[in-house]
């Protein structure tokens, strides 16, 4: 049972977070009655924390405007939870620029940590392994990411300038719908005003961003995460790939995700069962066809490659060689 000493410091959290609090959502959150409420929150108030009551029908407790707020208490679960977030970033490669930001932050959080707290964490971070690399990718720059969130946030917008993969560099004025994180990197999704289609733009590549004056209205349909896949899907690569898989979504998925490739129903042909003809259309865009013949292979599903030839060549190679080593005593 926390102590009523914890309970006024989860009050006060409480409080920060903004807005009115009404007695019963307080009392609700501190597991207490609401005569009790009222007594932590006069303790509140002896402290010198200016409290203030908000009558009428949604009244109830709030913190004065420009009340400066006591300097930043952990539990023990918060600070570890900041702590891992911080050490599964750096490995993601979800950072920016200031690459030095999430260890002094990191330094400063384990500088104040009782001294069992912090061999406790010593011991998880000492235990703990992962199965994959750290990120190695090229971060933004914190300005840039913060511009671009205010600018989806207030429906702004924001003039950029850029760098493709190609190394060419262009300014656009971008109505950005959201940012997001795939893959150990950051894109921001939109509209190009000077082409008027949608795009997504690596957040690295993007040099500075500056806010426009006016506003746009964000559209209907996919949410930014699934148009950064879609891009994906469809972007301008060397090969165009077009397949006819039988099966379902969720067995084509497993293997060609949606940030790699487009499905659709495949129409039967006349007189055909479509509950036996389950047949999807797949449609991706590679620089590269060698990877694809062992995710096939591995599909255990029957297909049939409709273009181009050549990968066709490399699944009836790929085959040989499998067919020869299995021959072998």
């Amino acid at each position: 049972m926390p102590r009523p000493a914890g309970r006024v410091l989860t009050l006060l959290e409480l409080l920060q977070s903004g807005g009115t609090r009404t007695v019963a959502e307080l009392a609700d959150r501190l597991g207490v009655e609401g005569r009790t409420v009222r007594r932590y929150v006069d303790q509140l108030i002896d402290l010198d924390v200016p409290v203030e009551s908000v009558r009428g029908r949604y009244g109830g407790y709030r913190l004065a405007p420009g009340y400066r707020l006591p300097p930043l208490m952990l539990s023990d679960d918060e600070a570890l939870a900041v702590l891992l977030g911080l050490v599964a970033g750096r490995r993601a490669g979800l950072t920016t620029t200031q690459h030095t930001a999430s260890e002094t932050a990191s330094a400063k959080i384990r500088r104040v940590l009782p001294k069992h707290i912090a061999r406790r964490l010593d011991t998880l971070l000492e235990a703990l392994a992962f199965t994959d690399r750290p990120g190695e990718f090229d971060t933004p720059d914190a300005g840039v990411l913060l511009t671009v969130a205010d600018a989806v946030r207030h429906r702004r917008p924001v003039s950029i300038r850029y760098t493709d993969r190609d190394g060419r560099r262009s300014e656009r004025t971008l109505h950005a719908y959201g940012i997001v994180a795939h893959a150990g990197r950051w894109y921001v999704t939109g509209k190009d005003a000077r082409i008027g289609e949608d795009r997504t733009f690596r957040l690295d590549r993007i040099a500075d961003a500056r806010t426009l004056p006016g506003s746009f209205e964000a559209p209907t349909g996919p949410a930014p995460a699934q148009r950064v896949l879609s891009g994906f899907a469809t972007a301008e690569y060397r090969h165009a790939v077009t397949l006819r898989i039988h099966g379902t979504v969720e067995q084509v998925r497993a293997h060609l995700p949606a940030g790699v490739a487009s499905l659709e129903e495949h129409e039967p042909a006349a007189g055909e069962d479509r509950a036996t003809e389950r047949w999807l259309r797949v449609e991706l865009r590679v620089e590269r066809l060698d990877w694809l013949p062992p995710v096939l292979a591995a599909l255990g599903r029957p297909f049939v490659i409709e273009r181009p030839a050549e990968l066709r060549d490399l699944v009836i190679a790929l085959a040989d060689r499998l067919t020869s080593c299995a021959r072998r005593a």
